[in-house]
Protein backbone atom coordinates (compact mmCIF):
# COMPACT_ATOMS: atom_id res chain seq x y z
CA UNK A 1 0.00 0.00 0.00
CA UNK A 2 1.60 3.22 -0.73
CA UNK A 3 0.73 6.56 -0.29
CA UNK A 4 3.40 8.60 -2.07
CA UNK A 5 2.05 11.77 -3.20
CA UNK A 6 2.08 13.85 -6.47
CA UNK A 7 1.86 17.40 -7.40
CA UNK A 8 1.05 18.09 -10.96
CA UNK A 9 -0.28 21.33 -12.98
CA UNK A 10 -3.45 19.66 -14.36
CA UNK A 11 -5.21 16.28 -13.74
CA UNK A 12 -7.40 14.68 -16.71
CA UNK A 13 -10.00 12.43 -15.40
CA UNK A 14 -11.04 9.51 -18.05
CA UNK A 15 -8.85 8.71 -21.62
CA UNK A 16 -11.86 9.49 -23.84
CA UNK A 17 -12.42 12.03 -26.65
CA UNK A 18 -12.60 15.24 -24.68
CA UNK A 19 -9.58 14.93 -22.36
CA UNK A 20 -7.87 13.88 -25.63
CA UNK A 21 -8.82 17.28 -26.88
CA UNK A 22 -8.57 19.09 -23.58
CA UNK A 23 -4.88 17.50 -23.66
CA UNK A 24 -4.17 17.92 -26.59
CA UNK A 25 -5.09 21.83 -26.69
CA UNK A 26 -3.27 22.98 -23.19
CA UNK A 27 0.23 21.23 -24.64
CA UNK A 28 0.60 23.35 -27.97
CA UNK A 29 -1.01 26.73 -25.35
CA UNK A 30 1.42 26.19 -22.58
CA UNK A 31 3.78 22.87 -23.47
CA UNK A 32 5.81 22.77 -20.59
CA UNK A 33 2.69 22.61 -18.00
CA UNK A 34 3.32 18.97 -16.60
CA UNK A 35 -0.36 16.85 -17.27
CA UNK A 36 -1.01 13.59 -16.06
CA UNK A 37 -4.39 11.55 -17.10
CA UNK A 38 -6.03 8.76 -15.11
CA UNK A 39 -8.23 6.29 -16.63
CA UNK A 40 -9.86 2.87 -15.20
CA UNK A 41 -9.83 0.77 -18.45
CA UNK A 42 -6.48 -0.63 -20.21
CA UNK A 43 -6.91 2.03 -23.14
CA UNK A 44 -8.04 5.16 -24.10
CA UNK A 45 -11.43 5.20 -25.88
CA UNK A 46 -12.80 2.26 -24.09
CA UNK A 47 -16.28 3.60 -23.04
CA UNK A 48 -18.55 6.56 -25.00
CA UNK A 49 -15.82 7.51 -27.46
CA UNK A 50 -15.04 4.30 -28.66
CA UNK A 51 -16.00 3.64 -32.30
CA UNK A 52 -18.49 0.50 -31.48
CA UNK A 53 -19.78 2.64 -28.92
CA UNK A 54 -20.79 5.97 -30.33
CA UNK A 55 -22.33 6.52 -33.70
CA UNK A 56 -19.46 8.25 -35.23
CA UNK A 57 -22.12 10.83 -36.95
CA UNK A 58 -19.89 14.04 -37.09
CA UNK A 59 -22.38 15.39 -35.85
CA UNK A 60 -23.04 18.48 -37.85
CA UNK A 61 -26.80 18.72 -37.84
CA UNK A 62 -26.83 18.16 -41.89
CA UNK A 63 -29.37 15.42 -40.79
CA UNK A 64 -30.53 14.91 -37.25
CA UNK A 65 -34.77 15.97 -37.39
CA UNK A 66 -34.44 16.64 -33.83
CA UNK A 67 -32.53 19.62 -34.37
CA UNK A 68 -35.09 21.39 -36.42
CA UNK A 69 -38.07 22.14 -34.79
CA UNK A 70 -41.81 23.43 -36.62
CA UNK A 71 -43.29 25.99 -34.88
CA UNK A 72 -46.50 26.57 -33.63
CA UNK A 73 -46.89 28.93 -37.16
CA UNK A 74 -45.67 25.64 -39.29
CA UNK A 75 -42.19 27.98 -40.09
CA UNK A 76 -39.04 25.57 -38.93
CA UNK A 77 -36.83 27.06 -36.38
CA UNK A 78 -33.09 26.08 -37.70
CA UNK A 79 -31.08 27.82 -34.75
CA UNK A 80 -29.85 24.68 -32.78
CA UNK A 81 -28.66 23.30 -36.17
CA UNK A 82 -26.75 26.27 -37.03
CA UNK A 83 -25.32 26.39 -33.07
CA UNK A 84 -23.94 22.59 -33.81
CA UNK A 85 -22.75 23.38 -37.31
CA UNK A 86 -20.71 25.74 -36.20
CA UNK A 87 -19.00 23.91 -33.28
CA UNK A 88 -18.44 21.24 -35.51
CA UNK A 89 -16.51 23.38 -37.57
CA UNK A 90 -14.21 24.21 -34.61
CA UNK A 91 -13.70 20.75 -34.42
CA UNK A 92 -12.94 20.56 -38.35
CA UNK A 93 -10.33 22.90 -38.01
CA UNK A 94 -8.54 21.75 -35.19
CA UNK A 95 -8.22 18.32 -36.56
CA UNK A 96 -6.78 20.15 -40.11
CA UNK A 97 -4.38 22.08 -37.83
CA UNK A 98 -3.35 18.76 -36.12
CA UNK A 99 -2.65 16.97 -39.69
CA UNK A 100 -0.40 20.39 -41.03
CA UNK A 101 1.55 19.66 -37.88
CA UNK A 102 2.37 16.46 -38.48
CA UNK A 103 0.87 15.47 -35.06
CA UNK A 104 -1.76 12.96 -36.98
CA UNK A 105 -0.37 11.31 -40.19
CA UNK A 106 -3.54 9.84 -41.70
CA UNK A 107 -6.79 11.29 -41.56
CA UNK A 108 -8.46 8.44 -43.17
CA UNK A 109 -7.53 6.91 -39.82
CA UNK A 110 -10.31 8.43 -38.10
CA UNK A 111 -12.49 10.58 -40.64
CA UNK A 112 -13.98 9.89 -44.01
CA UNK A 113 -16.70 11.81 -46.67
CA UNK A 114 -19.89 10.36 -46.24
CA UNK A 115 -23.11 11.55 -47.20
CA UNK A 116 -25.79 12.92 -44.78
CA UNK A 117 -29.48 11.90 -45.37
CA UNK A 118 -32.63 12.92 -43.77
CA UNK A 119 -35.45 10.76 -45.10
CA UNK A 120 -39.51 10.47 -43.68
CA UNK A 121 -42.57 8.74 -44.96
CA UNK A 122 -45.99 10.09 -44.93
CA UNK A 123 -47.63 12.92 -46.25
CA UNK A 124 -47.27 15.43 -43.33
CA UNK A 125 -43.57 13.91 -42.66
CA UNK A 126 -42.86 15.20 -46.01
CA UNK A 127 -44.02 18.59 -45.91
CA UNK A 128 -42.18 18.74 -42.96
CA UNK A 129 -38.84 17.96 -44.18
CA UNK A 130 -39.38 19.74 -47.47
CA UNK A 131 -39.66 23.00 -45.31
CA UNK A 132 -37.07 22.02 -43.33
CA UNK A 133 -34.85 21.93 -46.43
CA UNK A 134 -36.13 25.22 -47.69
CA UNK A 135 -35.00 26.94 -44.25
CA UNK A 136 -31.77 25.14 -44.32
CA UNK A 137 -30.58 25.38 -48.11
CA UNK A 138 -30.59 28.99 -48.23
CA UNK A 139 -27.84 28.82 -44.77
CA UNK A 140 -24.78 29.22 -46.36
CA UNK A 141 -23.70 26.40 -43.67
CA UNK A 142 -26.07 24.06 -45.55
CA UNK A 143 -25.11 25.19 -49.03
CA UNK A 144 -25.33 22.11 -51.22
CA UNK A 145 -28.72 20.52 -49.27
CA UNK A 146 -30.31 18.43 -52.30
CA UNK A 147 -34.08 17.23 -51.67
CA UNK A 148 -36.14 14.50 -53.35
CA UNK A 149 -39.20 12.77 -53.28
CA UNK A 150 -38.55 11.47 -56.84
CA UNK A 151 -39.01 7.52 -56.26
CA UNK A 152 -36.11 7.23 -59.43
CA UNK A 153 -33.74 10.10 -57.67
CA UNK A 154 -34.47 8.44 -54.15
CA UNK A 155 -33.58 4.73 -56.19
CA UNK A 156 -30.24 6.58 -57.11
CA UNK A 157 -29.49 7.71 -53.30
CA UNK A 158 -30.80 4.45 -51.46
CA UNK A 159 -30.90 1.52 -53.32
CA UNK A 160 -31.30 -0.42 -50.72
CA UNK A 161 -33.89 1.52 -48.59
CA UNK A 162 -35.69 2.04 -52.11
CA UNK A 163 -35.87 -1.37 -53.75
CA UNK A 164 -39.17 -3.40 -53.25
CA UNK A 165 -40.84 -0.82 -51.24
CA UNK A 166 -44.65 -0.64 -51.49
CA UNK A 167 -44.84 2.47 -53.52
CA UNK A 168 -48.36 3.96 -51.96
CA UNK A 169 -46.90 5.60 -48.91
CA UNK A 170 -45.29 9.32 -50.03
CA UNK A 171 -41.42 9.49 -49.34
CA UNK A 172 -38.87 11.86 -49.70
CA UNK A 173 -35.12 12.50 -48.48
CA UNK A 174 -32.45 15.26 -48.34
CA UNK A 175 -29.09 14.51 -49.08
CA UNK A 176 -25.16 16.71 -48.31
CA UNK A 177 -22.71 15.36 -49.37
CA UNK A 178 -20.04 16.92 -46.99
CA UNK A 179 -20.81 14.57 -44.38
CA UNK A 180 -18.55 13.07 -42.63
CA UNK A 181 -18.28 9.30 -40.58
CA UNK A 182 -15.54 9.91 -37.60
CA UNK A 183 -13.65 7.22 -35.76
CA UNK A 184 -13.84 9.05 -32.06
CA UNK A 185 -11.90 5.80 -30.74
CA UNK A 186 -9.21 5.67 -33.37
CA UNK A 187 -8.89 9.83 -32.85
CA UNK A 188 -8.76 9.60 -29.20
CA UNK A 189 -5.93 6.87 -29.68
CA UNK A 190 -4.39 9.11 -31.91
CA UNK A 191 -4.20 12.12 -29.60
CA UNK A 192 -3.30 10.08 -26.80
CA UNK A 193 -0.45 8.68 -28.50
CA UNK A 194 0.64 11.88 -29.30
CA UNK A 195 0.35 12.82 -25.66
CA UNK A 196 1.80 10.07 -24.59
CA UNK A 197 5.28 11.29 -26.95
CA UNK A 198 4.88 14.82 -25.10
CA UNK A 199 5.27 13.31 -21.65
CA UNK A 200 1.57 13.67 -20.39
CA UNK A 201 1.74 10.87 -17.97
CA UNK A 202 -1.48 8.84 -18.80
CA UNK A 203 -1.94 5.89 -16.00
CA UNK A 204 -4.13 3.13 -17.07
CA UNK A 205 -6.09 0.99 -14.69
CA UNK A 206 -6.23 3.91 -12.31
CA UNK A 207 -9.34 4.54 -10.71
CA UNK A 208 -10.19 8.05 -9.02
CA UNK A 209 -11.75 7.44 -5.67
CA UNK A 210 -11.61 10.56 -4.04
CA UNK A 211 -11.17 14.33 -4.78
CA UNK A 212 -11.31 17.14 -2.35
CA UNK A 213 -9.67 20.69 -2.03
CA UNK A 214 -7.03 21.44 -0.01
CA UNK A 215 -5.70 24.15 2.07
CA UNK A 216 -4.29 26.06 -0.54
CA UNK A 217 -7.00 25.45 -3.14
CA UNK A 218 -5.52 22.57 -5.10
CA UNK A 219 -7.44 19.05 -5.62
CA UNK A 220 -6.41 16.30 -4.03
CA UNK A 221 -6.98 13.33 -5.44
CA UNK A 222 -7.22 9.32 -3.82
CA UNK A 223 -6.09 7.37 -6.78
CA UNK A 224 -5.95 3.17 -6.84
CA UNK A 225 -4.88 1.08 -8.86
CA UNK A 226 -5.31 -2.27 -10.34
CA UNK A 227 -2.91 -3.67 -7.92
CA UNK A 228 -5.02 -1.62 -4.79
CA UNK A 229 -2.54 0.38 -4.28
CA UNK A 230 -3.40 3.81 -3.33
CA UNK A 231 -1.49 7.05 -4.65
CA UNK A 232 -2.40 10.36 -3.89
CA UNK A 233 -2.09 13.46 -6.91
CA UNK A 234 -2.92 17.19 -6.63
CA UNK A 235 -3.16 19.53 -8.84
CA UNK A 236 -4.24 23.24 -9.43
CA UNK A 237 -6.81 22.25 -12.03
CA UNK A 238 -8.62 19.11 -12.52
CA UNK A 239 -11.08 18.06 -15.24
CA UNK A 240 -13.35 15.31 -14.78
CA UNK A 241 -14.00 13.89 -17.98
CA UNK A 242 -15.14 10.17 -17.17
CA UNK A 243 -18.25 9.91 -19.25
CA UNK A 244 -21.32 8.72 -17.10
CA UNK A 245 -18.95 8.32 -13.71
CA UNK A 246 -17.82 12.00 -13.96
CA UNK A 247 -21.65 12.26 -12.14
CA UNK A 248 -20.34 11.11 -8.85
CA UNK A 249 -16.90 11.89 -8.96
CA UNK A 250 -18.10 15.94 -9.54
CA UNK A 251 -20.65 15.28 -6.16
CA UNK A 252 -17.73 14.19 -4.06
CA UNK A 253 -15.71 17.56 -4.96
CA UNK A 254 -18.66 19.44 -2.86
CA UNK A 255 -18.45 22.32 -5.15
CA UNK A 256 -21.80 23.84 -4.87
CA UNK A 257 -21.82 24.37 -8.59
CA UNK A 258 -22.35 20.37 -9.03
CA UNK A 259 -25.54 20.18 -6.73
CA UNK A 260 -29.06 19.32 -7.68
CA UNK A 261 -27.79 17.29 -11.04
CA UNK A 262 -28.36 13.67 -11.41
CA UNK A 263 -28.15 11.60 -14.40
CA UNK A 264 -30.39 9.19 -16.00
CA UNK A 265 -28.70 6.53 -18.00
CA UNK A 266 -30.18 5.31 -21.27
CA UNK A 267 -28.10 2.21 -22.97
CA UNK A 268 -28.08 1.54 -26.66
CA UNK A 269 -28.40 -1.57 -29.18
CA UNK A 270 -27.31 -1.31 -32.62
CA UNK A 271 -27.68 -4.22 -35.34
CA UNK A 272 -24.43 -4.64 -37.59
CA UNK A 273 -24.94 -6.25 -40.87
CA UNK A 274 -22.71 -8.76 -41.45
CA UNK A 275 -23.57 -9.61 -44.98
CA UNK A 276 -20.76 -7.77 -47.03
CA UNK A 277 -23.68 -7.74 -50.53
CA UNK A 278 -25.71 -6.48 -48.19
CA UNK A 279 -23.00 -3.23 -46.83
CA UNK A 280 -21.87 -2.40 -50.69
CA UNK A 281 -25.32 -1.49 -51.50
CA UNK A 282 -25.54 1.34 -49.00
CA UNK A 283 -23.22 4.60 -48.77
CA UNK A 284 -25.02 7.02 -46.90
CA UNK A 285 -25.64 7.82 -42.80
CA UNK A 286 -29.53 8.06 -43.13
CA UNK A 287 -31.55 9.37 -40.30
CA UNK A 288 -34.92 9.02 -39.72
CA UNK A 289 -37.80 10.46 -37.21
CA UNK A 290 -38.22 9.22 -33.70
CA UNK A 291 -41.56 7.55 -32.97
CA UNK A 292 -44.36 9.49 -31.23
CA UNK A 293 -43.11 9.16 -27.20
CA UNK A 294 -39.23 7.99 -27.99
CA UNK A 295 -36.26 10.49 -26.62
CA UNK A 296 -34.17 12.09 -28.80
CA UNK A 297 -31.62 9.59 -28.66
CA UNK A 298 -33.53 7.16 -30.31
CA UNK A 299 -33.63 8.82 -33.77
CA UNK A 300 -33.62 5.64 -36.02
CA UNK A 301 -30.56 5.66 -38.62
CA UNK A 302 -28.98 3.59 -41.02
CA UNK A 303 -25.48 4.11 -40.73
CA UNK A 304 -22.43 3.20 -43.16
CA UNK A 305 -19.87 3.07 -40.86
CA UNK A 306 -15.71 3.03 -41.49
CA UNK A 307 -14.60 0.65 -39.08
CA UNK A 308 -10.92 -1.72 -38.71
CA UNK A 309 -10.44 -0.18 -42.34
CA UNK A 310 -13.28 -1.97 -43.31
CA UNK A 311 -17.26 -0.44 -44.28
CA UNK A 312 -19.44 -1.64 -42.09
CA UNK A 313 -23.67 -0.71 -41.80
CA UNK A 314 -24.75 -0.23 -38.43
CA UNK A 315 -28.92 0.42 -37.52
CA UNK A 316 -30.04 1.31 -34.41
CA UNK A 317 -30.33 2.62 -31.95
CA UNK A 318 -32.64 0.77 -29.67
CA UNK A 319 -32.78 2.17 -25.91
CA UNK A 320 -32.12 0.02 -23.08
CA UNK A 321 -32.45 0.91 -19.60
CA UNK A 322 -29.78 -0.21 -16.99
CA UNK A 323 -28.54 1.35 -13.98
CA UNK A 324 -24.89 1.49 -14.74
CA UNK A 325 -23.66 4.73 -15.90
CA UNK A 326 -20.50 3.22 -17.44
CA UNK A 327 -20.92 0.05 -19.69
CA UNK A 328 -18.53 -1.02 -17.69
CA UNK A 329 -19.94 0.66 -14.47
CA UNK A 330 -21.68 -0.74 -11.73
CA UNK A 331 -25.46 -1.77 -11.12
CA UNK A 332 -25.69 0.56 -8.21
CA UNK A 333 -24.18 3.81 -9.97
CA UNK A 334 -28.47 5.13 -9.91
CA UNK A 335 -29.02 4.60 -6.62
CA UNK A 336 -25.32 6.23 -5.57
CA UNK A 337 -25.81 8.69 -6.99
CA UNK A 338 -29.20 9.85 -5.35
CA UNK A 339 -27.79 12.55 -2.85
CA UNK A 340 -29.60 15.04 -0.10
CA UNK A 341 -28.94 17.77 -2.74
CA UNK A 342 -30.72 16.08 -5.78
CA UNK A 343 -33.50 13.66 -3.73
CA UNK A 344 -36.45 15.69 -4.98
CA UNK A 345 -34.64 16.80 -8.57
CA UNK A 346 -33.99 13.04 -9.15
CA UNK A 347 -37.76 12.00 -8.03
CA UNK A 348 -39.00 15.12 -9.61
CA UNK A 349 -37.55 13.74 -13.20
CA UNK A 350 -39.20 9.96 -12.45
CA UNK A 351 -42.47 11.44 -11.92
CA UNK A 352 -42.07 13.14 -15.32
CA UNK A 353 -40.42 10.36 -17.15
CA UNK A 354 -42.98 7.89 -16.66
CA UNK A 355 -43.69 7.30 -20.06
CA UNK A 356 -39.99 7.28 -20.88
CA UNK A 357 -39.39 4.70 -18.50
CA UNK A 358 -42.24 2.42 -20.07
CA UNK A 359 -40.77 3.09 -23.18
CA UNK A 360 -37.05 1.67 -22.49
CA UNK A 361 -38.25 -1.43 -20.29
CA UNK A 362 -40.30 -1.83 -23.69
CA UNK A 363 -37.24 -1.65 -25.92
CA UNK A 364 -35.35 -3.98 -23.22
CA UNK A 365 -37.80 -7.04 -23.89
CA UNK A 366 -38.01 -6.10 -27.86
CA UNK A 367 -36.73 -9.65 -29.46
CA UNK A 368 -34.58 -10.08 -32.38
CA UNK A 369 -37.68 -10.61 -34.37
CA UNK A 370 -39.22 -7.01 -33.41
CA UNK A 371 -36.14 -5.10 -33.81
CA UNK A 372 -36.09 -6.76 -37.73
CA UNK A 373 -39.73 -5.44 -38.12
CA UNK A 374 -38.41 -1.93 -36.99
CA UNK A 375 -35.48 -2.17 -39.30
CA UNK A 376 -37.77 -3.18 -42.22
CA UNK A 377 -39.12 -0.06 -42.28
CA UNK A 378 -35.75 1.20 -43.34
CA UNK A 379 -34.76 -2.17 -45.52
CA UNK A 380 -38.13 -4.00 -46.72
CA UNK A 381 -35.52 -6.50 -47.49
CA UNK A 382 -34.08 -7.26 -44.48
CA UNK A 383 -33.23 -10.55 -43.65
CA UNK A 384 -32.15 -11.95 -39.80
CA UNK A 385 -29.85 -14.12 -40.90
CA UNK A 386 -27.66 -10.42 -41.89
CA UNK A 387 -27.88 -8.95 -38.80
CA UNK A 388 -26.25 -9.03 -35.67
CA UNK A 389 -26.86 -7.21 -32.26
CA UNK A 390 -24.57 -5.16 -30.59
CA UNK A 391 -24.33 -3.22 -26.89
CA UNK A 392 -23.56 0.31 -27.69
CA UNK A 393 -22.06 2.52 -24.53
CA UNK A 394 -24.02 3.76 -22.00
CA UNK A 395 -25.11 7.68 -21.67
CA UNK A 396 -26.33 9.18 -19.08
CA UNK A 397 -28.18 12.17 -19.89
CA UNK A 398 -28.41 15.12 -17.66
CA UNK A 399 -31.47 15.81 -14.90
CA UNK A 400 -31.16 19.65 -13.69
CA UNK A 401 -34.01 22.07 -12.30
CA UNK A 402 -34.90 24.18 -15.02
CA UNK A 403 -36.51 27.96 -15.09
CA UNK A 404 -38.69 26.15 -18.00
CA UNK A 405 -39.10 22.76 -17.22
CA UNK A 406 -38.96 23.16 -13.49
CA UNK A 407 -37.59 20.71 -11.11
CA UNK A 408 -36.30 17.52 -12.42
CA UNK A 409 -36.08 18.16 -16.14
CA UNK A 410 -34.41 15.74 -18.14
CA UNK A 411 -31.60 17.36 -20.77
CA UNK A 412 -30.66 16.17 -23.94
CA UNK A 413 -27.42 17.82 -25.02
CA UNK A 414 -23.59 18.17 -22.75
CA UNK A 415 -23.31 20.26 -19.82
CA UNK A 416 -20.45 22.15 -18.43
CA UNK A 417 -20.05 22.37 -14.46
CA UNK A 418 -16.88 24.39 -13.47
CA UNK A 419 -15.88 25.85 -10.10
CA UNK A 420 -16.50 29.62 -9.54
CA UNK A 421 -12.78 29.90 -9.47
CA UNK A 422 -12.20 27.48 -12.49
CA UNK A 423 -9.83 25.32 -10.53
CA UNK A 424 -12.49 22.42 -11.52
CA UNK A 425 -14.85 21.44 -14.21
CA UNK A 426 -16.73 18.36 -15.45
CA UNK A 427 -18.50 17.60 -18.25
CA UNK A 428 -22.32 15.65 -18.05
CA UNK A 429 -24.65 14.92 -20.66
CA UNK A 430 -24.36 13.52 -23.98
CA UNK A 431 -24.53 13.64 -27.58
CA UNK A 432 -23.76 15.43 -29.59
CA UNK A 433 -20.97 15.42 -27.12
CA UNK A 434 -17.99 14.09 -29.21
CA UNK A 435 -18.43 16.40 -32.61
CA UNK A 436 -18.36 19.30 -30.51
CA UNK A 437 -15.32 18.49 -28.46
CA UNK A 438 -13.29 21.24 -29.28
CA UNK A 439 -15.98 23.88 -28.61
CA UNK A 440 -16.66 22.32 -25.11
CA UNK A 441 -12.90 22.23 -24.27
CA UNK A 442 -12.56 25.83 -25.56
CA UNK A 443 -15.63 27.27 -23.17
CA UNK A 444 -13.38 25.36 -20.26
CA UNK A 445 -10.45 26.67 -21.28
CA UNK A 446 -12.34 29.94 -21.48
CA UNK A 447 -13.68 29.65 -18.10
CA UNK A 448 -11.30 28.39 -16.14
CA UNK A 449 -8.35 30.01 -17.27
CA UNK A 450 -9.37 33.70 -18.13
CA UNK A 451 -6.16 35.12 -16.79
CA UNK A 452 -4.36 33.66 -19.80
CA UNK A 453 -7.02 34.08 -22.66
CA UNK A 454 -4.96 37.17 -24.08
CA UNK A 455 -1.80 35.79 -23.90
CA UNK A 456 -3.48 32.39 -25.60
CA UNK A 457 -5.79 33.58 -28.08
CA UNK A 458 -3.11 34.25 -31.03
CA UNK A 459 -1.94 30.46 -30.50
CA UNK A 460 -5.85 29.51 -30.36
CA UNK A 461 -7.03 31.23 -34.02
CA UNK A 462 -3.59 29.96 -35.42
CA UNK A 463 -5.21 26.57 -34.88
CA UNK A 464 -8.86 27.22 -35.32
CA UNK A 465 -9.20 30.28 -37.56
CA UNK A 466 -12.81 31.13 -37.02
CA UNK A 467 -12.13 31.04 -32.77
CA UNK A 468 -14.84 33.80 -31.84
CA UNK A 469 -15.91 34.42 -35.35
CA UNK A 470 -19.91 33.24 -36.35
CA UNK A 471 -19.04 31.81 -40.00
CA UNK A 472 -22.68 31.93 -40.17
CA UNK A 473 -22.21 35.99 -40.58
CA UNK A 474 -18.46 35.38 -42.64
CA UNK A 475 -19.60 33.73 -45.72
CA UNK A 476 -16.04 34.02 -47.19
CA UNK A 477 -14.36 32.88 -44.19
CA UNK A 478 -16.84 29.83 -43.60
CA UNK A 479 -16.05 28.82 -47.95
CA UNK A 480 -12.48 29.68 -47.32
CA UNK A 481 -12.84 26.86 -44.53
CA UNK A 482 -14.87 24.62 -45.87
CA UNK A 483 -12.23 24.30 -48.41
CA UNK A 484 -9.27 24.19 -46.10
CA UNK A 485 -10.40 21.41 -44.31
CA UNK A 486 -12.20 19.24 -46.73
CA UNK A 487 -8.71 19.27 -48.28
CA UNK A 488 -6.29 19.03 -45.51
CA UNK A 489 -8.90 15.93 -44.20
CA UNK A 490 -9.01 14.11 -47.20
CA UNK A 491 -12.84 14.54 -47.68
CA UNK A 492 -12.58 16.52 -51.12
CA UNK A 493 -14.79 14.86 -53.73
CA UNK A 494 -12.88 11.98 -54.99
CA UNK A 495 -13.84 8.29 -54.45
CA UNK A 496 -11.73 6.24 -51.68
CA UNK A 497 -12.10 3.00 -51.94
CA UNK A 498 -12.47 0.42 -48.64
CA UNK A 499 -13.00 -2.81 -48.65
Amino acid sequence: MSNRETKTDVILIGAGIMSATLGTLLKELVPDWVITVFEKLENAGEESSNEWNNAGTGHAALCELNYTVEKPDGSIDISKAININEQFQLSMQFWSYLVNSNLIRNPQDFIMPLPHMSMVQGEQNVTFLKKRYEAMSNNSLFQGMEFSDDPVKLMEWIPLIIQDRPSNEPIAATKIDSGTDVNFGALTRILFDHLKSNNVDIKYKHSVDNIKRTSDGSWELKVRNDRGNIEHHTAKFVFIGGGGGSLHLLQKSGIPEGKHFGGFPVSGIFMVCNNPDVVAQHHAKVYGKAKVGAPPMSVPHLDTRFIDNKKSLLFGPFAGFSPKFLKTGSMFDLVTSVKSDNIVTMLSAGAKNMSLTKYLIEQVMLSKEKRMEELREFIPTAKSDDWDLVVAGQRVQVIKDTEAGGKGTLQFGTEVISAADGSIAALLGASPGASTAVHVMLEIINKCFPQHMIDWEPKIKEMIPSYGVPLMENPELLHEIHTSTAETLGLSKKELVYS
